[in-house]
């Protein structure tokens, strides 16, 4: 049975010592309340994964605090315990948004019964509210694929560290994938049924992304008018992934560091101590080797994160994975959009192919949903494309972005561009095989081998076939 922390409100004290004995030799966390009216402060306190609820308290009935514990926490399950002849009280629980009821008095296999279904409705809810999450965000896992041999390395080497508890640091340009990378080693490592929490450290100020990371109390600075569990509390058990690390404050490392050697924190405005059990993924876009030696990053936490380094190649990088993720786009968007996925003409995937993808990944995921999203004729040619990709179609066309070449030199690159996509077209019609691709173009087997490697002029080649 896994273990879940679980809440037990109820005004007689008997009832909270069984429950609490109970849950306790189950492997359960249990924490009991005699005053339903601390309830509320204790639910915000600890967020249980199960709340056992009385409907019949003096001072605040079980009703009322179950709609004050769902407006907090929608998601929680609450199982109220009624007596025998009050089981349409607890129908009527139900209805408001309970998620069971035991009718006292209950047998121990009742209550574990009841308890291990709640916890396990919380996880599926926890996880169905993450895809959604990433549905949301145009997150899609399967982009990790690949075959070239930048990236092949790189997923070879998150095989290997992904089932240790070592820290990661995941460098590469924006755009490449690196939370992918982060999400895959969690996924795949001994704490994937704990929590992924992911922390933009770029996108918040330095009191607001210290109060997110390590939580506050009431009051604890302006505007902290409740108390607020920290993202390293919530990925206990879990991961949690720093997304651009090297944007926190000199300060806030040295904290963190803390943090992480002593396995506890403190959260803003209070002195007690919380231990925390968590993995650490950090990813950064810049050279935080430099940037400790510039003096903007701290060494020792540095050496603490770089455990093992991992570098997401740019896309520029690994062209020969470009078309496998363009399809993948153009299946899912056009999923989306319940339509069969466009057909590409062969220049529009020689252009992909050739453009240097500043923004990466998600550059290309970017672009390839605008083309399906404004898509109607269920083909995408050269006329489709944005003008940022123009000078890659001139450059193809023997045209640089610097302006035409004199005529010789043109032309022998338009021919050496024709020569590259033509074997490359020829290849693929003829599945790989030289002897076929040779006798469809109606040259030699040698001059189809020079073409590949590129030993002969492309004029000269044209020449010699004639």
């Amino acid at each position: 049975m896994s273990d879940g922390r679980i809440l037990v409100v109820d005004d007689e004290v008997a009832m909270l010592e069984n429950c609490r004995r109970l849950l306790v030799r189950a492997g359960h966390e249990c924490q009991t309340l005699v005053d339903p009216t601390e309830a509320r402060e204790v639910l915000m306190d600890t967020q249980p994964d199960v709340l056992l609820l009385d409907l019949r308290m003096p001072g605040l009935d079980g009703m009322t605090l179950l709609t004050v514990a769902l407006a907090d926490d929608p998601d929680l399950p609450v199982i109220v315990m009624t007596a025998y002849g009050t089981v349409a009280s607890a129908v009527r629980a139900i209805g408001e948004g309970a998620f069971d009821y035991l009718t006292k008095p209950f047998t121990r296999d009742q209550l574990l019964t009841t308890v291990q279904r709640a916890i396990r409705h919380r996880g599926l809810t926890r996880e169905n509210r993450a895809l959604r999450e990433q549905v949301a965000r145009g997150v899609m896992t399967d982009e990790l694929v690949g075959s070239s041999p930048a990236f092949v390395k790189l997923m070879k080497s998150a095989r290997k560290v992904a089932p240790t508890d070592a820290s990661v640091l995941i460098s590469g340009e924006t755009g490449t994938g690196k939370e992918l990378i982060a999400r895959y080693l969690h996924a795949h490592g001994s704490r994937r049924k704990g929590p992924f929490v992911p922390v933009d450290c770029a996108s918040l100020p330095e009191h607001l992304l210290e109060s997110e990371l390590f939580g506050h109390e009431r009051g604890a600075f302006t505007g902290a008018d409740t108390k607020r569990i920290g993202l390293l509390e919530h990925a206990n058990k879990g991961t949690v992934f720093l997304d651009e690390c090297s944007d926190m404050t000199m300060e806030l490392q040295a904290k963190f560091l803390r943090a992480l050697e002593e396995r506890e924190i403190r959260r803003l405005g209070s002195s007690a101590i919380i231990n925390i059990d968590v993995r650490v993924i950090a990813a950064t876009n810049v050279d935080l080797k430099a940037a400790v030696e510039a003096g903007k990053f701290r060494e020792d936490l540095y050496y603490r994160l770089d455990v093992v380094p991992l570098r997401v190649p740019p896309l520029r990088e690994r062209r020969g994975d470009i078309l496998v993720l363009l399809q993948k786009f153009l299946a899912h968007y056009s999923a989306v959009k319940q339509q069969r996925p466009p057909h590409l003409s062969p220049d529009v995937v020689d252009v992909f192919e050739a453009y240097e993808w500043p923004g990466n990944i998600r550059e290309l995921r970017n672009l390839t949903q605008r083309l399906v999203v404004l898509n109607e004729s269920g083909h995408i040619t050269l006329a489709d494309l944005p003008e940022t990709l123009r000078p890659v179609v001139l450059e193809l066309d023997g045209v640089p972005a610097d302006g035409p070449l004199p005529y010789q030199r043109a032309r022998t690159k338009a021919l050496q561009l024709f020569q590259a996509r033509y074997v490359k077209r020829l290849l693929q019609a003829s599945e790989g095989n030289v002897t076929k691709a040779a006798q469809t173009a109606g040259v030699s087997r040698r001059t189809v081998h020079r073409w590949l490697v590129g030993a002969d002029d492309p004029v000269t080649v044209r020449e010699r076939e004639n």
